[in-house]
């Protein structure tokens, strides 16, 4: 607060503030400088910063071990699968040739007829009777060329007409009618005729 001299009766100029040391305005005048308010408070929370705050760089990392895992799984899975495959195809093959071979023992009624339900695949049915008993086998359009020396004949069409019999059926009638045949064999086989046994040189 201004006194008033003595002299003019008006309030004397007092001399210019010249402030604090340097280094004390500096940092006033540094602390001035910021903004202030909401805008200030935003700018110093969301604004960029010091080295300190830089987001640091996340190393890549390597696949999952339960993702190799499950690649070799599936590799292995596939092999046992590829090997199935050659396996059930060497396994019809001999059954195609089997029933060809079954055919050829029964030529006075083997018969090859389309399926019921061939359809557009083209499956057709061997059938033969034996033992007394109409039995049947499906055969692949594949396997075909195989029963060449079979008659072929048209499919019976009328109700209640079907393949054969069923599966537990056709094999119930193939155990007996086996033993029968080898019952037979045994009961009618001529025994082998007794070989002379050499007799040992006297010295």
């Amino acid at each position: 607060m201004s006194v008033p001299s003595p002299s003019t009766g008006r309030p004397s100029e007092e001399p210019p503030f010249e402030g604090p040391p340097s280094g004390r305005s500096r940092s006033r005048g540094s602390r001035a400088a910021r903004p202030v308010g909401r805008t200030g408070v935003l700018r110093r929370l969301f604004g960029p910063r010091g080295r300190a705050d830089r987001t640091e760089t996340v190393p890549r990392q390597s696949p999952s071990p339960d993702l190799d895992d499950c690649r070799r799984e599936l590799v292995r899975w596939q092999r046992h699968a590829d090997s199935f495959e050659r396996e059930l195809t060497r396994v019809s093959f001999e059954r195609a040739h089997l029933l060809a071979w079954l055919a050829a023992l029964h030529p006075s009624t083997a018969v090859v007829t389309p399926a019921a339900d061939a359809g557009a695949d083209g499956t057709h049915l061997l059938r033969l009777v034996a033992g007394g008993r109409q039995l049947s086998w499906r055969l692949p359009p594949r396997d075909i060329p195989l029963f060449a020396h079979v008659p072929y004949t048209e499919r019976a069409v009328g109700h209640g007409q079907r393949d054969g019999p069923t599966a537990g059926e056709q094999a119930a009638h193939i155990r007996s009618h086996t033993r029968l045949l080898a019952l037979e064999g045994t009961l009618f086989a001529t025994p082998a005729e007794s070989r002379p046994q050499a007799r040992p040189t006297e010295r």
